[in-house]
């Protein structure tokens, strides 16, 4: 059984410590693997690339680096991220959404927002630390909310007018300063949608690495309004049945769980 720890050392990869080549949004794995061994591939290393411990995988440590696929003595080939978490069963999903979250972190704060100077490791603890302010850049998290609304025996759906590919999804937003995470819910549905929720009732939540946000998924009961969207945020939005609905997130979203559970809640 796979056993992960998203714990973090100071040590510095060994030969058979594990990497999680990421460039960009795509991982170059090997054909037989999500992982390169650390003796293999460190001189394909990007120049400028270092590499930044994640955790542990089945007791091995897990660094995440951007290779050059042309240095690799083997073949490799690129997955995307999202690829990897929304399609593909056998990712290590955890394992890669938290190598991609640390490794953006480690990038955009290469250099202290207060003096300029460039930033090191702090001694410690996982955070970029800039010896001059004494300030410490710990890996940045984004709350996010996301929330299926129930109308009776319907719930709202929604298409994103950002999104590339044909499918609905539910109401989410980022939690401002000053508010709680149901104030958020509500301030977000009421903006994007023009309606009134209430009963709103946190359920579960997951990290979610494009580029750093903490999905907090919400119940919640539809009160008034009529549909008025927020154009430059959704196409369009209605109300659907457990049995008719367009197509969906799938169920390694959290989008797509909320959907599944309103949905028995609804059959039974």
């Amino acid at each position: 059984m796979e056993n992960w720890n998203a714990g973090w050392t100071r040590k510095v990869p060994q030969a058979d410590d594990l990497l999680i080549a990421l460039n960009g949004q795509e991982i170059w794995r090997p054909d037989d693997d999500w992982f390169h061994r650390w003796g293999s591939a460190e001189g394909a290393l990007v120049d400028g690339s270092e590499p930044v411990h994640v955790g542990e995988f089945n007791s091995r440590r897990v660094y995440v680096a951007s290779l050059d696929p042309g240095m690799l003595l083997y073949r490799s080939s690129p997955v995307h991220l999202r690829e990897a978490l929304l399609n593909t069963p056998d990712a290590p999903a955890a394992i890669l959404g938290t190598a991609a979250q640390v490794q953006q972190w480690f990038i955009d704060h290469r250099f202290c927002g207060r003096c300029g100077q460039e930033t090191g490791f702090h001694p410690d603890e996982r955070a970029r630390w800039c010896e001059p302010c004494g300030i410490p850049f710990y890996p940045r998290l984004a709350p996010c909310v996301i929330v299926i609304i129930r109308r009776g025996e319907r719930f709202l759906l929604a298409r994103s007018s950002r999104a590339r590919s044909y499918f609905f999804s539910l109401i989410a937003g980022f939690v401002e300063p000053g508010e709680s995470a149901e104030e958020a819910v509500a301030r977000e549905v009421m903006e994007e949608t023009g309606l009134r929720v209430g009963n709103v009732r946190y359920w579960t939540s997951q990290p979610w690495p494009f580029p750093h946000q903490l999905m907090l998924g919400f119940f919640a009961d539809y009160e008034s309004g009529e549909l008025v969207l927020q154009e430059d945020e959704l196409a369009e939005a209605d109300w659907f049945s457990a049995d008719d609905h367009p197509p969906i997130p799938p169920e390694t979203t959290i989008a797509g769980r909320l959907i599944a559970r309103v949905k028995a809640e609804l059959k039974a």
